[in-house]
């Protein structure tokens, strides 16, 4: 079955002004792109499991240089849907959306944006809309981390027998929820950069 790809790329992009900052592509060390066992943070070592998302913090514009997204970057959702879940994580928090969009098997697809501040009316139950804002980027270096201020991008397949109460960052890596590459639902161009 194919999923119409998402306008995320260029409603973020819009949402922050970055077209009127000489956008040019997203940018990517190998540690920020999904399954990499490397991290891109701290000793550039290897992560205790493999990377279940895509890490949105580095575009390169018109003129070559390679910017940081800021803490005040809106994040809005890729498709129309529900938000099932929010928790913490250890920057911020994870909000996990539902989509009325399903594969042969029947699982229904969701997105989760990790290490955010999410609005005041983002709450459990809440209908959201394509592109509409859910949340700003959390400010990492408020809470210590040893990484730039990023946007952790998961999309997921989960079954519809699923309790989404269950939903966290450890049952990710389950089988019955299955993970897969970001980029596949984005409409947008990137570069990989080398590591430091």
């Amino acid at each position: 079955m194919s999923i119409r790809k998402s306008n995320f790329s260029a409603l973020l992009i819009t949402a922050n002004g970055l077209d009127k900052r000489g956008f040019y592509q997203w940018a990517f060390y190998p540690g920020m792109l999904f399954q990499s066992e490397a991290k891109w943070w701290g000793d550039w070592g290897i992560r205790k499991k493999p990377h279940e998302g895509l890490d949105i913090c580095l575009y390169q514009g018109t003129d070559g240089i390679v910017r940081s997204l800021d803490p005040t970057v809106n994040i809005p959702v890729l498709y129309d849907g529900t938000v099932v879940r929010l928790i913490d994580d250890y920057l911020g928090k994870t909000v996990f959306v539902l989509h009325d969009m399903y594969d042969t098997n029947k699982n229904q697809l969701c997105s989760i944006y990790g290490h955010t501040d999410p609005r005041n009316t983002v709450e459990t139950a809440t209908p959201v809309g394509e592109g509409e804002i859910i949340a700003t980027i959390c400010d990492g270096s408020a809470r210590g981390a040893q990484m730039s201020s990023h946007l952790h991008l998961s999309i997921a397949w989960v079954p519809q027998s699923y309790d989404c109460q269950q939903l966290n960052w450890e049952t990710l890596h389950r089988s019955e929820v299955m993970l897969t590459n970001p980029l596949d639902f984005l409409e947008s161009n990137y570069t990989i950069l080398p590591n430091r």
